[in-house]
């Protein structure tokens, strides 16, 4: 995406957010007393179709743009583990180049299908709004483990067991403090086998221990705290 395309995305964005400020305003009276009286799943749930509604001008927009620049499909669907034995789609806008065969996580031998406009939904982490809808179905929360893929939950059991005992979530302790990690180890491997070797040895315990220590400790202040600062990058979780 162009700068020029970037800037206007931006200032849309911040039109849509300065319109709908006193909406959002107006309920967080509700929304408190909400998260008081509701159970937690339901109320995330409920969180997660207002949200849905308030952000569906800039969705319209990414979901056309997609369409617009790179084709179908606009959605990326793919199969990830909430609990072991139970899968699930995950829905993401797509951010890369249709290719027939495609498995694990993505690394450098997968950088060349990043297409330009995918690559700022994927720094602005808006590719993964679609995740609304998994929430609103129940698939996931808004803060947890990423749900793994099954490969991994089989390879790993008693690892993902203890990490799946909490619901997968769109952003996490482990996602905001390992993601660019993550990408930087990643970036160097040429080839689908030595992105495997390196997500397994030295990403995936990490990130366990991460997502296994905020677990013990996690409440509904600690989400808030997590949600902000994935969308902000500028709170500390200390």
């Amino acid at each position: 995406m162009s700068p020029a395309g970037q800037k206007a995305f931006r200032i849309f964005i911040l039109l849509v957010l300065l319109i709908e400020l006193p909406v959002m305003i107006a309920l967080v009276p509700i929304v408190v007393l909400a998260g008081v009286l509701l159970p937690r799943d339901l109320f995330f749930r409920l969180c997660a179709g207002g949200l849905f509604i308030l952000l569906l001008p800039p969705i319209i927009v990414v979901s056309v743009l997609v369409l617009v620049r790179d084709g179908r499909p606009i959605l990326y669907r793919a199969e990830r583990m909430k609990a072991p034995g139970k899968p699930f789609n995950l829905l993401k806008f797509r951010t890369m180049s249709v290719a027939e065969t495609d498995s694990g996580v993505s690394g450098g031998d997968k950088v060349s299908r990043i297409t330009p406009l995918g690559a700022f939904l994927r720094d602005k982490r808006l590719d993964e709004l679609p995740q609304l809808i998994n929430i609103m179905r129940g698939d996931i929360t808004f803060v947890g483990p990423r749900p793994p893929l099954r490969r991994y939950v089989e390879m790993y059991p008693d690892l993902y067991a203890d990490v799946l005992k909490a619901k997968p979530g769109i952003t996490g302790l482990a996602s905001l403090i390992f993601h660019r990690t993550e990408e930087r180890l990643l970036a160097p491997c040429n080839t689908a086998e030595e992105t495997e070797d390196v997500y397994c040895r030295r990403c995936i315990p990490r990130k366990a221990r991460l997502d296994l220590i905020y677990a013990n400790r996690q409440t509904v202040c600690s989400d808030f705290r997590v949600m902000v600062a994935t969308v902000v990058k500028r709170v500390k979780m200390h």
